[in-house]
């Protein structure tokens, strides 16, 4: 039997932002399916996809009654999941530097630095999710986590040549992809010197 999945419908979201438990539990029933193929879109793994499901899952339970629209659900699911996998990729990002020095966070770096580092974070957490679910998932494993290349191969089912192929394929897609933001702040830093000085 194929079912297929609906969200729920506006009544009983509506129902369910006024209190009602019947329909707010109902809403998180069937709004799961969806939330779990978004996360598993986005997500590097399977397992990252089922925390970033689950916390999604728990903040519309906790906070559908700051859903504006009803019929904006999917949405504000989409982007709920969607900024828990950036969060996973941003925690591991953090560990692997912080395992490189040592364990140790430097106390002489400035509050500039501080603030430029994690703009440079979230920059690269940004273009690797926006990576191809496939390339995303062995640049994590390989890059991000420092699985073996043949503990990544073998968690993906693909041979040691496939595995390799896609991981370059995926560092080209993430260099082009960060190559294409360094680039675009210049040009708005350089549009308004080309009018003029603002009055």
């Amino acid at each position: 039997m194929n079912l297929r999945f609906r969200w729920p419908d506006e009544r009983l979201i509506k129902a369910a932002q006024n209190g009602d438990l019947t329909s707010l539990t109902t809403v998180v029933m069937e709004s799961q399916p969806h939330v779990r193929k978004f996360a598993l879109s986005l997500c590097a793994s399977p397992e990252d996809a089922e925390d970033a499901a689950q916390e999604a899952l728990i903040i519309l339970y906790r906070k559908i009654g700051t859903l504006r629209a009803t019929g904006a659900l999917a949405s504000w699911m989409f982007r709920i999941v969607r900024n828990e996998c950036l969060r996973q990729v941003r925690l591991l990002a953090s560990r692997s530097d912080q395992a490189a020095a040592g364990g140790e966070v430097s106390a002489e770096r400035s509050a500039e630095e501080a603030v430029l580092r994690r703009l440079e974070v979230e920059r690269i957490a940004g273009a690797v999710a926006a990576l191809p679910f496939d390339q995303r998932q062995v640049l994590v494993l390989r890059d991000v986590q420092g699985l073996p290349g043949k503990a990544v191969a073998r968690a993906l089912g693909l041979s040691d040549a496939a595995m390799k192929s896609r991981l370059h394929r995926a560092r080209a897609a993430l260099r082009h992809a960060l190559v294409a933001t360094d680039r675009a702040p210049d040009r708005t830093v350089d549009r308004p010197a080309e009018g003029g000085p603002r009055p």
